[in-house]
């Protein structure tokens, strides 16, 4: 068994104190949530997850501020016991930063919880419903020299899962269904032909999960990949058959902790949470050995040497990740120049200076470096991950920068790469162009930092990047990236509402909902789309902005007038005389605090959990108004709305 996974090694073991720091929680009014994720940041045992389990839906019951975890409530739906999984998804989700619910059907009623109105699955209106279904719920049989049985096995399993399907989105529309891949049973029935012989159940939960796949691809549904990860640590040690005799069990108990992660991790990508900048540092992480002591010569990164390899597969991995988004940066105590030469001149190095969004060289803190870091890319602390091999460094992050995940590592470099990927830190429920062309949006922002500092003003520099904006309503092309965005901005967000796929399609199509999307390019490129807003009708004649968000890649670009003088514009077209918009803050989104107040509209109510209300009334030449009163002229802007 492999303990990478089944001890979840890249978290630091949980203190001998735990029990004791858990119990020192109960009663605690101000900063709940935040104790106990800090607490979930460790590898617990089973035992441990149930009792913070405890704690957390106590609080939840009690009425307690768990924030900054974000609330989710999961419906799940299972044939078989889940009396053990069930608190150990709640408290892993803490460690994902999500205040879990979950509501379980009853055991073994799937069918019947997911097709009647009146179930407690759909009374929960749930913001998803999780198919924990083990292989036994599928109705395979093994029909050895009978293919047309098989085939008749696999379709009648896909059938009732398609059903079940029908029932959720027929009941429960805002809710997405997260299936789990099936785990075959390790027992064959002709040994390796297994795979190739349709008749087997091998052969037939294979071809369920490509059917899975399939249907997940086509719909707005989400995979959690079980049946990876039992073949990850071994499927003869992921089925407990006689665990399954006993109490119904779906996977051996030990697992429980990894599979809940797992859950968790996937449901907090659906909020957002995943992260989006790997920091790297240097001596004997990136390279063998010590650039400084060792010279250019005498760091270990060639092919030939066991040692050089290990921190090769790092380098290639880090790259694969860029390739799909992923920022990467540096954060060495060195010398800059020592730390760039690497990078600059040694012909076996993997990572040029091209692939690195953020370079910190230099004898200061790493936490500190890591804030710099963090600033530079205008991005938060949470998006960010370091890999050290140093345990004093980590610690040191740790303690100063909790926000930061921070990986243990292991002493044999080999292990580095598999550690990082094994802790899920960049987990994805969609993946488009717009997240693949990330990285260089970013290495762009840092030349255009470059050209910022060369200008006399901010308004030089802002006509310098001939900004062309463009303003288009959803539509089916980019609701994809829509729902991404909705879904994961937390800081240029004044709302920071949620919204389905569904949800998505249906504002797109309501006449009475005003829609809009927003790209912007510049001399260095495509930024893609950097805002979404959708206002709806508050009362006659007035629309609320429902929700407005930008990517924090464009601040300081002045580019919410642009976006507001086109809302504006839109709305005195149908006759809206006010707009209404609300600040809820959440710990994350402090940035735009002030938003409203800049733009000009006058602040009316304060509610409670300190949302503010801003209105702003549209008068003739509102417009020009808006644009006079901004800092600078907003960019040129291209409404291709109207092409």
């Amino acid at each position: 068994m492999n303990k990478i996974y089944s001890e979840l090694q890249w978290l630091p073991r949980a203190p001998g104190t735990f029990n004791g720091q858990l119990r020192a929680l109960r009663g605690l009014r101000e900063g709940l949530g935040r104790e106990l994720q800090a607490l979930a940041l460790h590898a617990l045992d089973i035992n441990q997850l149930i009792k913070m389990a405890r704690i957390i839906d106590k609080a939840r019951y009690g009425g307690e501020d768990l924030r900054p975890l974000e609330p989710f409530r999961l419906a799940v739906l299972s044939n078989s016991t889940l009396d053990l999984i069930l608190p150990a998804l709640v408290a892993s989700a803490a460690r994902h930063g999500i205040a879990l619910e979950v509501v379980a059907g009853g055991y073994d009623q799937v069918t019947q919880d997911a097709l009647s109105i009146d179930s407690k699955i759909h009374r929960a209106n749930a913001d998803a419903v999780l198919f924990a279904l083990d292989y036994r719920a599928l109705g395979l049989k093994a029909s050895p020299g009978d293919h047309e049985a098989a085939r008749a096995n696999l379709e009648a399993a896909t059938g009732h899962l398609q059903m079940l399907r029908g029932g959720i989105k027929k009941h429960s529309s805002k809710a997405v269904c997260i299936f789990q891949s099936y785990v075959a049973p390790p027992e064959t029935l002709f040994g390796s032909l297994d795979r190739v012989s349709a008749e087997t159940i091998r052969s037939q939960v294979d071809g369920v999960n490509r059917r899975l796949v399939e249907n997940i691809l086509e719909l707005d549904d989400v995979l959690v990949d079980v049946s990876g990860l039992a073949e990850t640590v071994g499927t003869a040690d992921w089925h407990d058959p006689q665990l399954w005799n006993i109490a119904k069990a779906p996977f051996a108990a030990e697992f429980i902790p990894l599979y809940a992660d797992h859950v968790a991790r996937l449901v907090a990508a659906l909020r957002g949470k995943q992260r989006k900048v790997l920091i790297l540092d240097l001596d004997n992480t990136v390279w063998g050995g010590v650039i400084g002591d060792d010279g250019l010569e005498g760091i270990k990164i060639a092919q030939g040497d066991a040692t050089g390899e290990a921190h090769l597969t790092l380098q290639r991995f880090a790259l694969t990740l860029r390739e799909r988004g992923i920022l990467l940066a540096v954060c060495s105590k060195n010398s800059e120049e020592m730390a760039r030469a690497p990078f600059e001149r040694h012909p076996e190095m993997l990572l040029k200076m091209e692939h690195i969004a953020a370079f910190r060289g230099n004898w200061e803190n790493k936490a500190t470096n890591i804030r710099s870091i963090a600033d530079e890319l205008s991005l938060g602390l949470d998006a960010m991950v370091f890999v050290d091999d140093n345990p004093a460094e980590r610690g040191l992050v740790r303690s100063l920068l909790p926000e930061v995940a921070v990986p243990e590592m292991p002493d044999n470099p080999a292990h580095y790469a598999r550690v990082v990927s094994a802790a899920g830190y960049f987990e994805a429920v969609t993946f488009s162009k717009e997240d693949a062309a990330r990285a260089g949006y970013y290495e762009s922002n840092s030349r255009r930092s470059n050209l910022k500092t060369q200008a006399a003003n901010v308004d030089a520099y802002l006509e310098t990047l001939k900004m062309t904006i463009t303003f288009q309503p959803f539509d089916i092309a980019g609701r994809p990236r829509i729902t991404q965005l909705i879904n994961k901005s937390n800081q240029y967000n004044l709302t920071t509402r949620r919204y389905t796929d569904a949800e998505v399609a249906a504002a797109t199509e309501d006449p009475s909902v005003f829609t809009m999307q927003v790209r912007l390019e510049d001399i260095f490129g495509d930024n893609g789309m950097i805002s979404v807003v959708i206002c709806r009708e508050r009362e006659k004649r007035v629309w609320e902005i429902d929700t407005w968000l930008m990517s924090c890649r464009v601040l300081g670009r002045r580019v919410e007038h642009a976006v507001l003088r086109e809302i504006v514009k839109h709305a005195r077209a149908v006759g809206v005389e006010k707009l209404v918009g609300a600040y809820r803050p959440t710990g994350r989104n402090a940035l735009v605090a002030d938003h409203y107040s800049k733009l000009c509209f006058t602040k009316v109510s304060e509610e409670p959990q300190a949302v503010t209300l801003w209105e702003l009334t549209l008068g003739d030449k509102q417009e020009e108004r808006i644009a006079a009163n901004a800092v600078s002229r907003p960019p040129e802007m291209v409404d291709s709305s109207a092409l």
